[in-house]
């Protein structure tokens, strides 16, 4: 027996500041046998995948982040993709797993992902089938978008109640986590997003108590004077660039950045952040960056908490999701203009 495998590849790599384009993008086919698996091969049916900025540093000629960490290395063209999803066992020889189980893991923009290997078979994991909240759920809030946003927020920012949080991208697929997360941590969180419906949606759906479009603000340093006449204790950081350098201006003593993503430098490097040095100095600030997999110790707490405060309607998801394998080169291109509310996936089944 054997399955049909359509998956999404790269014509060719990106420049250093390049911007995705759909035309960068082809489909592809191959043949994955289902009689004749490796040893602990495990076939899985992909329902939902992930759409991560992230993903561009993977596709460009070169970046620092390639050898970081082992799902950061640089893809080729004509190479499957892949992402965190999830879906459904169809076949498989290892122990752990038996067909028509529910798994979330590193699996693929394709129909059908082939996971073997230490690493991957590593990150792949169970789910339950009494499962009271969606499936979609799995992907982002607890997925490894909701585990950045609670593991930067509580292991980096190590919040006190009364602390003034700034988000910025707060309407992205982590920022609206980390400012929920604030707001039920007892602080004053303002966030930043580009446009009036997005800064309308933190204020009036997600409880945020403050929030601008940062498109509107010509000088970004006065405008966070504005929203923090007292400082900022904590800054989530997913934009880098001017707004990093803002931030870091105003600033408490002993406050910590958190270093989330630098979403305008990835596709513009002349927007890297040049933050006043003296003020990092002298207020004895903290500058950290992270990844999920730094937390990954906490995953079972993160999910348990979370999932609570959504069954009593303490938080809320926002997602945003595309149907069909077809949609994957324009659901990520669409992240690089600001399309998306919430966390961005793609159902393939």
């Amino acid at each position: 027996m054997e399955v049909e495998n359509r998956y999404v590849t790269l014509k060719n790599q990106l420049e250093r500041d390049e911007e995705p384009k759909e035309s960068d993008f082809e489909f592809k086919n191959t043949t994955i046998s289902l009689a004749s698996l490796n040893c602990d091969e495990v076939i899985v049916q992909n329902l939902y995948v992930s759409i991560d900025p992230y993903q561009i540093n993977r596709m460009k000629k070169q970046s620092s982040s390639h050898k970081a960490i082992n799902f950061a290395f640089a893809l080729s063209p004509g190479q499957a993709i892949d992402a965190y999803g999830v879906g459904r066992v169809v076949a498989s020889t290892n122990s752990r797993f038996e067909k028509d189980d529910l798994v979330a893991g590193l699996l693929g923009w394709e129909e059908y992902s082939s996971i073997q290997g230490e690493f991957k078979l590593s990150f792949l994991r169970k789910l339950e089938t009494t499962m009271d909240l969606p499936l979609s759920h799995q992907v982002g809030v607890l997925g490894l978008s909701g585990l950045t946003a609670y593991g930067g927020f509580y292991n980096v920012g190590r919040p006190k109640k009364g602390d003034k949080v700034f988000v910025s991208a707060a309407s992205g697929s982590v920022g609206n986590l980390v400012g929920q997360y604030a707001k039920l941590s007892g602080c004053y969180v303002v966030g930043s997003a580009g446009n009036k419906q997005k800064v309308q949606m933190l204020k009036d759906k997600l409880g945020f108590d403050d929030a601008f479009n940062y498109k509107d603000e010509s000088d970004l340093t006065s405008t966070l004077q504005r929203y923090f006449p007292d400082g900022i204790d904590v800054y989530f950081d997913n934009v880098g660039s001017e707004m990093l350098e803002a931030a870091i201006v105003n600033m408490n003593t002993f406050g910590r950045v958190v270093v989330c993503g630098v979403m305008s430098e990835y596709t513009d490097e002349t927007k890297r952040a040049t933050p006043n040095m003296m003020d990092v100095i002298y207020k004895r600030l903290s500058i950290q960056g992270f990844l999920a997999a730094d937390h990954m110790k906490d995953y079972a707490e993160f999910t348990s908490v979370t999932s609570d405060y959504i069954r009593n309607a303490k938080l809320h998801v926002l997602e945003d999701i595309s149907v069909g394998l077809e949609s994957v080169p324009s659901a990520l291109v669409g992240i690089f203009r600001g399309d998306n509310i919430g966390k961005k996936m793609v159902q393939i089944v």
